[in-house]
């Protein structure tokens, strides 16, 4: 497990948009972003690697929130490849995540699960919410 620098993003990143994007990337004005953002500690890509290859990757932001007086974390994303599922990478990026938070002072992780992902989740901690999430688009 390690942590992923902004000039070695590319490998983590085709990960994500391999799963999440059915393999379209980002574009070059977001993939630019996301490395300042991990620059300045903004962001955080872990990335779990079986030689060569990337096979699991989290992606922690932090931001700052009045009520807890503090920063908070949120895991925006959480891919494990389909042939390396159920071996235990889930839970060490989610392990490593907490780690993170612990170095950087923040106490509150939340992550918004999608259908049978949340039971992942709640068996390793995590706290089902009474809030509601909603949102809304814009078209650009």
């Amino acid at each position: 497990m390690q942590r992923v620098a902004a000039e070695d993003l590319a490998a983590p990143l085709q990960l994500l948009e391999e799963s999440l994007r059915a393999g379209l990337p980002v574009s070059r004005e977001f993939t630019e972003q996301l490395c300042e953002e991990l620059r300045k500690g903004e962001t955080e890509l872990l990335a779990v690697y079986s030689g060569e290859n990337v096979v699991g990757v989290l992606m922690l932001s932090y931001r700052l929130n009045v009520a807890a007086g503090g920063s908070f974390a949120s895991i925006e994303e959480l891919h494990v490849s389909p042939n390396y599922q159920s071996q235990g990478i889930g839970s060490a990026l989610l392990d490593a995540a907490g780690e993170r938070c612990r170095a950087n002072g923040v106490s509150y992780i939340e992550v918004q699960a999608e259908g049978d992902t949340s039971g992942f989740y709640v068996a390793l901690g995590y706290e089902r919410e009474e809030t509601e999430v909603l949102s809304r688009s814009y078209p650009l």
